[in-house]
């Protein structure tokens, strides 16, 4: 008799233990699970909605339905790639959280003015934009994209910024090299400004 109430004993002290285990990670605790977080670390899983954390490496889902990629490089840089075009994001380290909704995922970035700037259009936009402004066919060697922060004041904003190098003939005759840069707001998808030397006009795009 007394052994088998050792047994029970021992088996309510198991389930008990169990129980406590299992009940300590669900939702509304307060406690995290850190091998669940680190699973879902660069998915955006694991946030409630709402919740805006520092955006991490990883594959996303924005709210069009396409794919996000986040990822280091070698040189330590953080790449930012949508819809097959990549871009350097500097800002994306420090200055950029995600936000969870319906199994999607918005970025902010966190302006030095104290606002937060919601990126609405991505890259293969923004850089469909600015090459067809500075009448470019595509972005090679010579040319660069980026997402940073652009302005002074309270007058930031998040930007793509494309800088490159255009071979032209001033007055159909005579080579240069014209350096442009473009700015499109990452938030409106707006032209923000455009700067080409002042002889442009005078120069047509080289074969």
């Amino acid at each position: 008799m007394k052994k088998i109430m050792s047994l029970l004993v021992v088996m309510v002290l198991f389930c008990s233990v169990a129980l406590a285990q299992r009940g300590i990670h669900e939702p509304g605790t307060g406690i995290e699970n850190s091998e669940l977080r680190e699973a879902a670390r660069g998915t955006g899983q694991g946030l409630a909605a709402g919740q805006r954390v520092r955006v991490q490496e990883g594959t996303f889902t924005n709210k069009y339905g396409q794919r996000m990629m986040l990822n280091r490089q070698a040189n330590n840089r953080i790449h930012f790639e949508v819809g097959g075009v990549s871009v350097e994001c500097p800002i994306c380290g420090q200055n950029v959280t995600e936000e969870r909704f319906q199994n999607r995922t918005r970025l902010y970035a966190n302006l030095r003015s104290g606002r937060d700037a919601e990126i609405k259009v991505m890259p293969d936009t923004a850089s469909e934009t600015a090459l067809q402004r500075l009448r470019l066919r595509n972005c090679d060697e010579n040319c660069t994209i980026e997402l940073r922060e652009v302005g002074a004041g309270n007058r930031t904003m998040a930007a793509y910024e494309v800088r490159a190098q255009r071979n032209s003939r001033v007055f159909g005759l005579f080579r240069a090299r014209m350096n442009v840069q473009a700015q499109v707001d990452a938030e409106t998808g707006e032209m923000i400004q455009v700067r080409k030397p002042w002889w442009a006009f005078l120069a047509t795009e080289a074969e």
